[in-house]
């Protein structure tokens, strides 16, 4: 039969047929390849080095590399550390080898995904790349300092790739739509007036992301009269339940999280609760927010407002007994009030320093007075001998009596600031500290 599977072209899809083969219709990356650009030169000098493609998904990766190997005459090769092992790289390295002993040609050796790779994986490109067999680029969405071998990693050169701009994202697709054969320009099809950047929105700077979904909008494009019109309601239908670019615990995620943190730790209402909102859209798990929320409220806020401490544990509360959409607006009111509340981080700071001292210093004895008398033997010791129990004393406050071990006394950790509850805190310490009863002081002193 002729038009059984096997005599039709294997079906691609449009992101893989759209795939630019030149830098003239490469979009996006100009800080990398624009005039004069680092990469730029290196292409076109030919003078190639190995190197780490680092950036998020669809920005053009795999693409730039394929366009490097063919602007440079180099032999391509490629393998996925999802997909290959020790056999495949040997099987790559044999072939680059090859390569530069019968045709003095060299060879760049693509690896995608070059982080799932283990460190004896890592460690078997080396001596290839030390000795000129390979031109080795990488490709990862992660961040290569903490993904990459020290080793592999000192003998590449990492080029950081941005998502792209909408504006490149309408250009990719226009290219789409206008191009015969490997575009969709047989489909003739239009767009309404906002459809498109819903579209453009959705794709969220990832140029393959936006084919794909180009792609199925012009399957289920109504007909009109002269060709297909992709209006709102069919965006939406493809869109229903997609989740913006969101990669859990790698890089997006701690930008992300931080990007929380420093704006209620900056007092920006409007920035606290949106990066909230990006997180929850994406996916994050609401209980790992709240989390966060209670650690940035004895950071960030401590003791200057200490309601936001309890406000973020309330958060947390409703997040488990109600879950979504409850628990999330709970979560909202939570960063609002924190991001507005005063700020300290003199609780974190006074935490650390004496946690500091504790790790760095000797195990100092407690002090006698100090220590529990359950025995008589203990008591024969001295243990609580004159210990002065406040709540005897004028006003609950034992003037002059010492609580740090002899080596430490006249420390200080706690210094609050004077903003918020702080400053009524920081008064009474103050003055507490400005009492002095000399006979107390000097009896402590001499035991």
């Amino acid at each position: 039969m002729s038009d059984d599977l096997f005599s039709k072209e294997l079906y691609q899809p449009l992101a893989s047929r759209m795939r630019p083969d030149n830098l003239d219709n490469f979009y996006g990356q100009q800080h990398l390849i624009g005039p004069n650009r680092p990469l730029r030169e290196v292409i076109d000098s030919g003078v190639l080095h190995s190197m780490i493609l680092w950036g998020p998904p669809g920005v053009g990766k795999t693409t730039l590399a394929k366009i490097i190997s063919r602007q440079t005459d180099a032999h391509f090769e490629n393998i996925s550390a999802v997909l290959s092992g020790v056999k495949e790289i040997r099987a790559s390295i044999s072939c680059a080898q090859e390569q530069r002993d019968m045709r003095g040609r060299k060879t760049i050796l693509f690896v995608d995904e070059v982080h799932r790779f283990n460190k004896s994986q890592q460690d078997a490109f080396l001596p290839f790349v030390e000795d000129g067999t390979i031109i080795f680029v990488g490709a990862t969405t992660e961040n290569p300092s903490f993904e990459l071998n020290n080793a592999l990693l000192s003998r590449c050169r990492v080029y950081k790739l941005k998502s792209l701009s909408d504006s490149d994202i309408e250009t990719v697709i226009s290219r789409a739509l206008k191009i015969p054969v490997r575009g969709l320009s047989e489909k003739n099809l239009q767009f309404t007036e906002t459809s498109l950047a819903i579209l453009i929105s959705a794709a969220d700077g990832d140029a393959r992301r936006a084919l794909n979904l180009l792609e199925i909008a012009g399957d289920l494009a109504a007909e009109t009269d002269g060709g297909k019109t992709i209006d709102n309601s069919i965006i939406e239908q493809i869109l229903a339940g997609d989740t913006r670019r969101f990669d859990k615990y790698g890089d997006y995620f701690y930008d992300q999280i931080s990007a929380l943190h420093k704006s209620i730790r900056g007092s920006s209402v409007d920035g606290g609760l949106y990066w909230l909102c990006r997180m929850l859209d994406g996916g994050c798990d609401p209980i790992y927010l709240a989390r966060r929320l209670v650690r940035i409220a004895s950071e960030d806020i401590g003791n200057a407002d200490p309601r936001a401490l309890e406000l973020s544990l309330n958060a947390w509360s409703v997040q488990e007994r109600l879950g979504s959409p409850e628990g999330e607006l709970a979560l909202a009111q939570a960063v609002l009030y924190m991001a507005a509340a005063a700020k300290s981080n003199a609780v974190y700071e006074a935490f650390n320093a004496a946690m500091s001292d504790v790790r760095s210093l000797p195990s100092f004895d407690v002090p006698l007075h100090l220590r529990n008398a359950p025995t008589q033997l203990m008591k024969e010791l001295g243990h609580g001998k004159d210990y002065r129990y406040a709540h005897n004393e004028t006003d609950g406050y034992a003037v002059g009596e010492t609580y740090l071990p002899q080596e430490l006394n006249g420390k200080h950790y706690y210094s609050p600031t004077d903003r918020g509850l702080e400053q009524k805190i920081r008064e009474k310490l103050e003055y507490l500290r400005s009492l002095k009863d000399t006979d107390a002081i000097k009896k402590h002193e001499d035991t």
